[in-house]
């Protein structure tokens, strides 16, 4: 029998730790903008919070997985992060609505560096037949981070004022840095960095091997971004104090599903899962839309963390296995390129639906739910055995 080399190494645990730092640290403001914007007499740009993120993030993707597969995974997941620091910084100081919405879109410079990197540096340490689960683990880290940066934040929101919360935010990154630079790189032949790096070819902006899940990705992940931008005001509506909750109890739901997920995918395949993610997704969508309680909501919220943790690592695992080693950051960028589109999408068209009516609730998770239906059709139509790695077991 072969022997599978375990991937559980002291290199592999620092990186989910700083994941987990990186992703607590941007998240915890998230569910207090909504509010803030508006206190700055920008409430009709509620939904920008979001799509300005996603769309920096977004249109970096593409320089980040080249200088990955150039220069290294670590430097490129250190910019990542110190933007996180910077930006947090900052905030405060530009309190006003058009220096908020330029930083919103440094902002996502972050999101579109650091995770290329981490997904490129967990594909290069795990042995191909336990990606899902190193995925899996890996995002795990990433999603406890994004639980606690929210409920993080709203405590923090409720008893200082919010200037607090931006340095907290900004304080958290540090942390994740300092791990990132105790890490060995892992790119074998590495290239100096030089301005000639960010002049892009037309082959280079897209991956196309990896179109088909990234596409079904970018149906998934719209609603993340009706979620991101509706929500607070949907938990306001119901009275809930503390509008990160519905964000702790969805992130913690994903967490055990997502190495029940990383396994199955291994061993039944990436589409199987995939199908059964994104059906939870429209059940969980359909579900938010005829919320009337807390209960409810917070009920609807381990439903959607549970269709969250299953395509996750899946989609991650699939997009690696497809691609070829010396493209991987490419391929990776390429998945995050229609992750933030679809996040961004999201937010922008759940913003205009909305409408700051809390009569339009309804209509923006129904709406939401059939973006999902298109994945799961998607999906159906795909063969289980169509799409195969491009490298042997």
């Amino acid at each position: 029998m072969k022997l599978i080399p375990s991937f559980f190494t002291l290199n592999f645990f620092l990186l989910c730790l700083s994941s987990f730092l990186f992703f607590s640290s941007f998240n915890m403001i998230i569910p207090e903008l909504p509010n803030y914007l508006s206190s700055l007499g920008g409430e009709e740009y509620k939904g920008l919070i979001i799509s300005l993120f996603t769309l920096s993030a977004g249109l970096s993707r593409p320089f980040s997985g080249k200088l990955a597969d150039k220069i290294g995974r670590i430097p490129v997941m250190i910019f990542g992060t110190s933007i996180c620091f910077i930006v947090g910084l900052l905030y405060p100081i530009l309190n006003f609505v058009g220096g908020f919405l330029f930083l919103r879109f440094i902002h996502g410079f972050s999101t579109g560096f650091k995770p290329t990197g981490t997904s490129a540096y967990v594909a290069d340490i795990v042995p191909f037949q336990k990606r899902g689960e190193a995925m899996g683990i890996q995002s795990l880290f990433g999603s406890l981070g994004m639980a606690a940066g929210p409920a993080i934040g709203g405590w923090i929101a409720t008893h200082w004022e919010l200037n607090t919360l931006f340095y907290t935010s900004a304080f958290t990154s540090i942390f994740s840095i300092l791990i990132l630079i105790r890490l060995k790189e892992t790119l074998p032949e590495k290239e100096k960095f030089s301005l000639k790096l960010f002049r892009l070819k037309k082959d280079e902006l897209i991956e196309k091997r990896v179109l088909v899940p990234s596409t079904i990705l970018f149906l998934s992940v719209f609603s993340f971004g009706v979620v991101l931008t509706i929500i607070p005001d949907l938990s306001s509506h119901l009275q809930i104090e503390n509008k990160g909750l519905f964000f702790a109890v969805f992130t913690l739901s994903s967490l055990g599903i997502r190495l029940l997920a990383g396994r199955a995918s291994d061993k039944y395949g990436r589409i199987p899962v995939m199908r059964v993610a994104s059906f939870l997704l429209i059940v969980a969508m359909l579900s938010i839309a005829f919320v009337q309680s807390k209960a409810v909501l917070l009920l609807t919220g381990i439903l959607y963390g549970a269709a969250v943790g299953m395509y996750s690592p899946t989609t991650a695992a699939w997009v690696v296995d497809l691609s070829l080693n010396h493209y991987r950051g490419r391929a990776l960028a390429t998945m995050y390129i229609f992750l933030e589109a679809g996040i961004g999408v999201g937010a922008l068209v759940s913003g205009w639906i909305y409408g700051n009516n809390p009569a339009n609730f309804q209509w923006v998770f129904i709406f939401s739910a059939g973006m999902a239906s298109l994945a799961f059709f998607y999906l159906i139509l795909i063969k289980k055995d169509e799409y195969q790695p491009t490298e042997p077991e």
